[in-house]
């Protein structure tokens, strides 16, 4: 699959979104307080895929998800082009978000209305937006997006149950690019499909992505395909950004033992190869003491961000002499 799916080009330095010390804490019972994402920042280039990764529970899902506004930060802000889109803001700027940060899904079956024909389910973000006149320029939208993500006109009248799994998840994204939005967050967008059409998929996220000039935040755990999806990427653990870079640097330099722990868990097509892989397990306690010194974040190399203090970032650099 690897050498089925097109890599990145270079982005511009334009900053489309920065999320800076964003929180989203869940009060559960018992007076218990879940820290889903904790105090995390990144900023989002225009024209760039910016990867996320981590296991389950990391917290990316929820960075997403509290960025488009479905969860209300508990502290921190999130900014658009400069613009405060993040907890009480007026009904212009709510109405901005909207129309230029959409979602992808991950299970591509569970966002789809079942009793909404295709059409409608296409056309719902230019019905509120009013982003159309008449009825036949709405179909005439519906058609040009079902085309773009190679579906058909005679697909506009059926039912999402009488699609595939792919099918489905064309439908989504041909629903997020409707509006002409500036950035989608596309959440495990591919982790619900067979691996054999997996690679189409991202490859016309790339291709939608250079002929319109967008922008993705691309949440994964699968840490192979956002190598060749991404231009950076970001590395959560338990709610927490641990290491930032570009696709190359993480992959060729991953000093942040959780990171190299995630990369040793990437399975390898030759079977040899595979029984003797060792996998790196990451326990905290035994690879950080911060009792003399507490973690900050801080850029090891250009462009190369890792939390960590003085002498972790000496022993992990080490590594590599």
């Amino acid at each position: 699959m690897e050498q089925n799916v097109q890599t990145q080009k270079p982005f511009n330095e334009e900053v489309l979104v920065e999320v800076k010390n964003l929180k989203q804490y869940f009060k559960m019972g018992g007076g218990k307080v879940v820290k889903a994402v904790d105090d995390v920042s990144f900023k989002i280039h225009k024209g760039e895929t910016f990867g996320l990764v981590g296991e389950s529970g990391s917290g990316k899902s929820t960075t997403g998800r509290t960025m488009i506004r479905l969860y209300n930060p508990t502290g921190g802000q999130v900014y658009m082009k400069n613009r405060l889109i993040s907890g009480k803001i007026p009904k212009a700027d709510a109405a901005y978000v909207n129309r230029n940060m959409q979602m992808i899904f991950q299970d591509p079956m569970a966002c789809l209305n079942p009793r909404m024909k295709v059409i409608d389910i296409v056309a719902e973000g230019l019905d509120i937006h009013k982003l159309v006149k008449t009825k036949e320029e709405r179909r005439e939208k519906v058609v040009k997006m079902l085309k773009l993500v190679g579906l058909d006109e005679q697909h506009i009248e059926r039912y999402p149950h009488e699609f595939s799994g792919g099918q489905r998840q064309r439908i989504g994204i041909a629903r997020a690019m409707a509006v002409e939005p500036e950035l989608i967050i596309a959440d495990e967008p591919i982790s619900a499909l067979d691996v054999s059409i997996q690679a189409q998929v991202v490859n016309l996220m790339n291709d939608l992505k250079e002929a319109h000039g967008l922008t993705y935040l691309f949440i994964a755990h699968d840490l192979s395909m956002v190598k060749y999806i991404s231009n950076r990427i970001g590395v959560m653990y338990q709610g927490k950004i641990v290491e930032l870079a570009t696709s190359e640097q993480l992959f060729a330099k991953p000093l942040h033992p959780y990171t190299r722990s995630l990369l040793s868990a990437i399975p390898l097509p030759d079977p040899i190869s595979e029984r003797t892989r060792r996998r790196t397990a990451y326990v905290p306690a035994k690879e950080h003491d911060y009792s003399k010194q507490a973690p900050t974040w801080r850029e090891v190399t250009p462009g190369h961000f890792i939390a960590a203090n003085d002498l972790e970032v000496e022993k992990w650099e080490a590594l590599y002499r």
